[in-house]
């Protein structure tokens, strides 16, 4: 009886809690004995953990569903810890559930692992063992060779390349940041497939954040926290990819801060990626967050377009294609900021000309991504609308670029940054240097100052619609 009621009290609990509530916290408890006499439903959970955390979150949906299932009112609910057991429990009971919910896959013994049901396979071996098959995660694609290099990625690929050749003896943790699509998880596993090929036997573990957080959690619900840590104890070069989702996850960064003492003092290699630099991520503890940045710390920006027609030309040539430089050109503008919007638009033009028979042409091209240029918009450059907006002003572009910060002429100087990133494919990077201003940041608050300003001020809608009818656009 109770495994049927069991298997239905968990699809009641799906349709009104969800899935993500069932299968990562209650399956991993179980219905061991209902008590009739007492209306008591004793229910085991693998640890302290695991019992706490849903008899504190999901009592009431038990007492609510189970007593329904089991046609009685006033159900008590006992959470109880692996092999304790509760005072009514009727052995032989035990073992006919036991029977029931245990069964051995011949088909997995095979291959060394034990299926029960509603739970994860738990691999048989040591730690070591478990470890070496993460290698087998690198994505072999991703190496050094097809790396794309430009003055936005230059120094990653410097640092990535020396850890590569001595892990664990230079930039020891090497914390690469960057918005989201720049190349960072190539470089991660450009590093991961470098230490294979150069020696074997060392043991290189990817892992993207999410999934270390849903490792620790399986660990935690299955009783296998001294296989998860023996896991990364044997580990010899460790890649965390996207480490910005362990944010607001204390427990996993409890666990991850010892994995990282672990192998920093033994001199293991540890690399990270992330959107934003270690002082700017929230949620994560002030210890952990200081040994992210107490190694090499640098960045990826947003490529030039130089640098994205030598990707698009490059990874043409991975698909047996000649990209001619107008057609490299005009897809390069197309994703202003991510390199993998800009390999998406190339895959679609490639794919439309093989399908069709075409050459590829800026045509072509132009149909495929429903994009048709506007000449006029093409030949802007950062020096003619830093020329037409000085003029409005009655500045000049050596002003504009100089030192000075007085209110009026820093406030044509942000006009500037705003038109030129609304009129044209360059990064924050290239129209901070244009005006010779180092922080992109800055780039950034002007744009979103006169973008606000510009919606409720109609004297300045007036003011740039002038100049762009001056620039033609």
């Amino acid at each position: 009886m109770l495994p049927g009621i069991w298997e239905e009290f968990l699809a009641i609990v799906k349709q009104e809690a969800g899935s993500q509530v069932v299968e990562t916290w209650l399956k991993a408890v179980a219905l061991e004995q209902w008590d009739a006499l007492n209306k008591v439903a004793h229910v085991k959970a693998p640890n302290s953990f695991v019992r706490d955390w849903v008899k504190n979150n999901y009592l009431k949906l038990f007492e609510l569903h189970l007593s329904r299932l089991l046609n009685v009112s006033d159900l008590k609910v006992n959470f109880f810890i692996g092999q304790q057991k509760p005072e009514s429990f009727d052995q032989e009971q035990q073992k006919q559930t036991n029977n029931l919910q245990v069964e051995y896959d011949t088909k997995a013994a095979s291959k060394n692992k034990l299926i029960i049901p509603g739970k994860l396979p738990v691999p048989v071996g040591n730690g070591l063992q478990v470890a070496k098959k993460e290698h087998a995660s690198l994505n072999a694609s991703y190496c050094f060779e097809n790396f794309v290099i430009g003055p936005s990625n230059s120094l990653a690929h410097a640092a990535a390349w020396a850890v590569a050749e001595k892990p664990g003896r230079l930039y020891n943790p090497l914390f690469i940041y960057g918005s989201s699509g720049l190349g960072k998880t190539h470089l991660l596993h450009a590093i991961g497939n470098k230490i294979k090929a150069l020696d074997p036997n060392k043991t290189v573990v990817y892992q993207t954040a999410d999934r270390f957080v849903n490792e620790f959690i399986s660990a935690i619900r299955f009783n296998r926290m001294f296989a998860f840590r023996e896991k990364y104890k044997m580990v010899d070069v460790l890649l965390i990819d996207d480490i910005q989702f362990i944010a607001n996850k204390d427990q996993t960064q409890e666990a991850f801060f010892h994995i990282f003492n672990s192998l920093y003092d033994a001199h293991k290699q540890i690399i990270f990626s992330s959107d934003c630099y270690p002082k700017d991520l929230k949620g994560i503890t002030e210890r952990l967050r200081s040994r992210m940045e107490s190694g090499l710390v640098t960045d990826i920006y947003i490529p030039t377009i130089e640098t994205k027609i030598a990707i698009l030309k490059k990874k043409a040539e991975q698909s047996k294609e000649n990209l001619s430089d107008d057609v490299a050109f005009f897809i390069a503008n197309q994703a202003n900021a991510n390199i993998r919007q800009l390999e998406g638009c190339l895959i679609r033009v490639i794919a439309f000309a093989h399908l069709t028979g075409q050459t590829i042409t800026k045509a072509l091209a132009e149909r495929v991504l429903g994009v048709i240029t506007d000449p006029d918009m093409s030949n802007l450059t950062l020096n003619k609308i830093a020329q037409a907006v000085a003029s409005n002003y009655s500045y000049t572009i050596d002003q504009l670029r100089s030192k000075q910060r007085g209110r009026d002429l820093s406030f044509v100087r942000q006009l500037v940054m705003y038109l030129t990133k609304k009129l044209t494919d360059r990064s924050l990077r290239e129209i901070g240097q244009f005006l010779n201003r180092k922080d992109h940041s800055t780039v950034l608050h002007a744009i979103n100052k006169i973008e606000s300003m510009v919606q409720r001020d109609i004297k300045l809608q007036k003011e740039v619609g002038a100049i762009r009818k001056e620039l033609g656009v």
